[in-house]
């Protein structure tokens, strides 16, 4: 029964190919129960390996379930029901089938149980989403889809290298725990970790997820770096270098949050501090620690939506995105104003929410090893998160100055998908019991100790308080229209810089091996085409003087030939000849 299941992967991914062909309401409730068909797969799937297929003497292995890839796949195709349903009224096959293969896509890597099939899938995740980067059809997104697909591919390339070496070394595809302990090793990490926007390979991020349209970058938010970090999970488990790693991305992007002006910049560089705390989680990895980075991706990747659905919902009614521009929207917009209070009370930790009950787990973790100083870094994140937000994305957005827009509520499916997302981020928090249940090892933690409520109420006050004196000293810093530079920096101007200085000297080159090249051509094409003269010439002079002598017998005797060239009777076709020979000699040698 189970063998004649088809993988979940493969539902979203083929699904999506009749997809252009429907119409109407058939359409949408046809998109609606793909992710529906996948998530009754996946319930009815045991744990082990299924779908094995022989590939060139390798066992591509379609579908791991265990405990880790379970949960996974479960928060992803949720996310996938909730995506669609958001972009239900959207009339763009484009983002509908970019959406439904780049989820499917995260779902085949999930389940992968080698390598082969893992770059695989991990490929059609770069191209498809990069679709949706470009979905809103305009040169500033064209521009940085561009620059999304090249560091994804390079990216790929750095996974594929590591791969092949693996695959040498250890004889065989299937992975499991890696660990640091080689160059294929750095190899695969490097390309995972780009995906996991690790810093430094994180500017991609911001840099592209704001480019798509309001329906799109919701999936977008959801699965290409939650997918990186289930990889890190399955394969580098205690490597302490990504307690660094997380450390810093935990606390970098505050100060650009806070910076930014675009919402929607605001919630990417907040993606990227949240995703730290997995991989801080990642690197302590114990089995706190790991439960703890995947509650909270689990968590995040419904939060996180959330919060980019309020976003999109604003963009979309009002045309505007930017601090500047907007304000004042709860009179007219109540519901996404709530939705998104939610989302932020949930990014920021606040008791009876579901961040609550998964980032205490890995700051708890942390506290457990005696890591001081990153429980101290954690402490710090946790407040900035509070600042940038919890507080400035809906302060900003739907109260702050009147900005006198009176956008109405977004369209019903908008308001359902939001809903249902703000329904899961306070259950979750309420009833956490049944997201520990499937956790990968056992759970042994209760978030809502007076310790942990007070510890977190406390980071939470101050965080506000800091906002609100900022705000009314005025020295909270002002929102403007401004660009900050990130480490993109060194592929938007280093590149160009580099691309320019290649171009001028390469192309200066290449026209002077070109003048070079041409002049040594029509030298010797001038030399053959004069050959090809004087051997026609002297080959018809020949032929002309041998006609002539035909049948007549040509003796030349010493003393008559002497004789005749005395008296100046020697034939004349034997002189034609004689000059002729002779020029075309002193031709051949000059």
């Amino acid at each position: 029964m189970i063998s004649n299941l088809i993988p979940p992967a493969f539902i979203l991914v083929l699904g999506a190919a009749l997809i252009p062909i429907l119409r109407g309401n058939a359409k949408k409730i046809y998109m609606l129960a793909l992710p529906v068909v996948a998530f009754w797969i996946m319930t009815a799937m045991p744990e082990g390996n299924f779908w094995t297929v022989n590939f060139w003497g390798y066992d591509l292995i379609l579908g791991r379930v265990d405990k880790l890839s379970r949960v996974f796949t479960y928060v992803f195709i949720i996310m996938a029901f909730l995506g669609v349903l958001f972009a239900l009224q959207v009339k763009d096959n484009l983002q509908h089938v970019s959406g439904l293969i780049y989820a499917g896509s995260t779902l085949g890597v999930v389940l992968a149980g080698d390598f082969l099939s893992l770059y695989l899938f991990w490929e059609i995740m770069a191209v498809s989403s990069t679709f949706l980067v470009i979905a809103s059809r305009t040169r500033e997104s064209r521009q940085a889809g561009f620059r999304y697909i090249l560091v994804h591919l390079i990216g790929g390339l750095f996974l594929l290298a590591g791969i092949v070496l693996y695959a040498q070394k250890n004889g065989t595809m299937a992975f499991g725990y890696i660990g640091l302990d080689g160059l294929d090793s750095w190899l695969i990490l490097i390309g995972i970790g780009l995906n996991a926007a690790a810093f430094p390979l994180h500017a991609w991020l911001p840099d592209a997820y704001p480019m798509g349209t309001p329906t799109s970058t919701v999936f977008l938010s959801a699965f290409t770096t939650k997918s990186a970090v289930y990889l890190l999970i399955r394969t580098f488990p205690g490597t302490e270098l990504l307690i660094v790693v997380g450390g810093i991305m935990v606390s970098l992007p505050i100060f650009y949050a806070v910076l930014e002006n675009n919402i929607r910049r605001v919630l990417s560089y907040s993606l990227m501090n949240q995703v730290g705390f997995m991989m801080v989680g990642i690197g302590i990895g114990t089995e706190l620690a790991l439960n703890g980075a995947v509650a909270h991706a689990f968590c995040h990747i419904i939060y996180k939506a959330l919060l980019f659905m309020a976003a999109g919902s604003v963009l979309q009614q009002t045309g505007k995105i930017n601090c500047t521009e907007i304000g004042g929207l709860y009179k007219t917009m109540p519901l996404t104003c709530l939705f998104c209070m939610i989302g932020a009370a949930s990014i920021s930790a606040f008791p009876l929410f579901s961040g609550f009950v998964s980032k205490s787990m890995i700051v708890s973790a942390s506290g457990e090893e005696k890591i001081f100083l990153i429980w101290l870094v954690l402490q710090f994140a946790s407040t900035g998160v509070v600042d940038h937000a919890g507080i400035k994305v809906p302060f900003f957005t739907f109260f702050g100055h009147d900005s006198g827009i009176r956008a109405k509520e977004p369209p019903l499916n908008m308001l359902l998908s939001m809903g249902i997302a703000a329904a899961l981020c306070v259950g979750l928090g309420v009833f956490y019991q049944p997201l520990y249940n499937l956790l990968p090892f056992p759970v042994h933690y209760e978030p809502y100790t007076g310790a942990h409520v007070v510890t977190q109420l406390q980071l939470l006050l101050f965080g506000a308080l800091a906002f609100t004196l900022l705000i009314l000293s005025g020295y909270y810093v002002p929102e403007v229209r401004s660009r900050n530079l990130d480490t993109d920096w060194t592929y938007r101007m280093l590149g160009r810089s580099v691309y320019n200085g290649l171009d001028k000297g390469l192309n200066a080159l290449n026209r002077a091996a070109e003048k070079i090249t041409m002049s040594v051509v029509k030298a010797v094409a001038l030399f053959f085409q004069k050959l090809a003269v004087h051997l026609a010439m002297f080959t018809s002079v020949n032929i002309w003087l041998a006609q002539g002598i035909k049948d007549k017998r040509l003796t030349i005797k010493k003393e008559r030939l002497f004789n005749d060239m005395a008296e100046g009777t020697l034939p004349i076709g034997i002189g034609a000849a004689v000059a002729v020979s002779f020029i075309f000699l002193v031709f051949i040698l000059t």
